[in-house]
């Protein structure tokens, strides 16, 4: 199976191409913004590199959230319509999900948490192991992450760390192990999405909160 996948939800831009398991083509840069000018050119550049064309794509794969309001937008219009264009489902992966993948190839652990700042004291967390999701995303205290991963992994397992607030917490984490895994990464959204099962429609982006721009009262 060919798969086309894209991530611009969080603090990077990539995008994978992969026939089965070999990769074709894998392009990554982190940013912090500038996501919507960036991911055509890449996806471009990533399927000339490929050596096949769009209609040779069999699914297609894109980050739904947690991650900036304006990031998850980019990524999802763009897949969307290509899903459309192309008539290939569209798969739906969590930036969380995706970086517990990588987190756990990386360390080779069975387990693996993802915690990820979102400001105001705040963070987004998932965990997962490689059977099962243990936490779904979530947002949460930063302060209470630490307990809440705990209570979540067996006993005495180790685990792998990703996410910008990994190394912030590993201290608190005797079996826990940071990561360089920072952002979530399309060759991995289209590893679990070859696995995955065919989407009915489309998918959605996944708010955790409200966005922080708000229309005045009276509006």
């Amino acid at each position: 199976m060919k798969i086309l996948a894209a991530d611009t939800a969080l603090g990077a831009c990539s995008v994978a191409v992969l026939d089965g398991v070999r990769v074709l083509a894998h392009r990554f840069e982190a940013m912090e913004r500038g996501h919507a000018e960036a991911l055509a050119p890449m996806a471009e550049d990533a399927m000339c590199a490929s050596g096949i064309g769009f209609g040779d794509i069999d699914r297609l794969a894109v980050t739904t959230g947690p991650g900036t309001f304006t990031g998850q937008r980019v990524g999802l219009a763009f897949m969307r319509g290509l899903r459309v264009a192309l008539k290939k489902p569209l798969v739906g992966i969590t930036t969380l999900e995706a970086m517990c993948a990588a987190a756990m190839d990386e360390a080779g652990t069975d387990y693996a948490a993802a915690i990820h700042d979102a400001r105001r004291g705040e963070a987004y967390l998932a965990a997962a192991s490689k059977a099962d999701v243990l936490i779904a995303p979530e947002v949460l205290l930063l302060k209470d992450a630490a307990a809440r991963i705990a209570k979540a992994i067996p006993q005495s397992a180790s685990f792998a760390l990703a996410g910008t607030a990994a190394e912030r917490i590993a201290e608190d984490l005797k079996e826990g192990r940071a990561t360089s895994i920072r952002q979530p990464d399309a060759l991995w959204v289209a590893r679990l999405a070859l696995v995955a099962s065919e989407p009915s429609e489309a998918p959605h982006p996944l708010y955790l909160r409200a966005p922080d721009a708000k229309l005045p009262a009276s509006a």
